[in-house]
């Protein structure tokens, strides 16, 4: 029997990219300034993926408790653009492991990943 945990959809904005740079030392340009991203053939700034994948495991250690979650892998699928909503969603195939997947309001995979619990 399995057991789903979905969040509220989060907002990324470039506010939250920048002091994640800040808090990381990530300084590359692609996170924080939109001319430089450009330049790069990019849309707009990228969010890190490791704020995406704090953001993921904020929600796993707020669900089953910092001390249960034992592990979770996971793999970057898609670029995160300032303004999108993402939504974690766990899904726990029994009691101790799972996967976790992030996706935007249509639909689109930015995370995939597997969660292990003690």
């Amino acid at each position: 029997m399995s057991q789903v945990k979905t969040s509220d959809f989060i907002t990324v904005t470039r506010e939250q990219l920048v002091r994640y740079a800040g808090a990381s030392g990530d300084f590359n340009p692609i996170h924080t300034n939109m001319i430089l991203a450009k330049d790069s053939g990019l849309p707009d700034v990228i969010a890190q993926g490791m704020y995406i994948m704090g953001l993921t495991g904020t929600h796993l250690t707020k669900w089953f408790g910092i001390h249960k979650v034992k592990q979770f892998d996971v793999k970057f699928t898609a670029m995160t653009l300032p303004g999108e909503e993402v939504q974690v969603t766990c899904t726990l195939q029994d009691e101790t492991s799972g996967e976790v997947i992030v996706r935007n309001r249509n639909q689109e995979v930015k995370l995939r990943g597997l969660i292990q619990l003690n």
